[in-house]
Parts: structure tokens; sequence; C-alpha cells
């Protein structure tokens, strides 16, 4: 008889369901490869514990989430309120050019006219 290599004996049960579902209910039999078994997959299952204390951190982050974000709308109401008054300042400062080029054009026919009385007079003066 020849002997089976482990690589053989895989390729079997891989090749047979029914072996395979066998093989697996013998193992869970006994008690210390159903302990083994059970540990192996508990590494990887997340307890009633673990799930609580996730749904923990989400509830926080979320609280945190809104905070920014009633932080954040507020930003933008403040933004919103200072463009308005900067709208409101080039308004006036507009305003005020316009009142600054007025009282300049004033300025110069008053002082042409002051100027030219001075010379009307200073030749009719002589």
């Amino acid at each position: 008889m020849e002997s089976l290599s482990a690589e053989l004996i895989i390729k079997l049960f891989e090749e047979d369901a029914k072996s395979r579902k066998r093989l697996a209910e013998l193992l869970v039999i006994e008690p210390d490869i159903r302990l083994a078994i059970i540990n192996a997959v508990l590494r990887d299952v997340a307890t009633k514990q673990d799930i609580e204390i996730l749904k923990r951190d989400i509830n926080n982050l979320s609280e945190r989430v809104a905070k920014l974000e009633g932080a954040f709308q507020q930003l933008v109401d403040r933004i919103d309120d200072l463009d308005k008054r900067i709208d409101s300042l080039d308004k006036r400062i507009d305003s005020l050019d316009k009142r600054i080029d007025f009282i300049s054009k004033v300025t110069l026919a008053l002082t042409a006219s002051v100027l030219a009385t001075l010379i009307a007079n200073i030749i009719f003066l002589r």
C-alpha cells in the first residue's frame, strides 16, 4: 500500500464534500479540538461589548460632527454678514469719492474764479 502524503489527503478532501463534512463532524466531537476551533473563531468575532463600544464611539463622533456643522454654519453666516458690511462700506466709499471729486471741481472753479478776478483787478488797476 502506498503512503498518503498530507498534500494528497488534502486534495482528496477538496474533491469529496461528503468526506470533508464527516471529518468536520468528527473533529468537533473531540472537546479539545472543538475548544481550539471555538477559540480561533472567537478571536475574529466581535463581542457585544465591542459592538457597544463602537456604537458609543460612533455616537460621540456624530455629536462632534453635528457641533462642527453648527460652528461651520455660524462661520458661513458671519462671513455673509461681513460681505454685506463690506458692500455697504464700498458704497459709502464710492459716495465719498464722488463728493471729493465734486468738491475738487468746485474748489478748482472757485480758485480759477478768484484768480480771474485778481488778474482782472490787477489789469484794471494799472
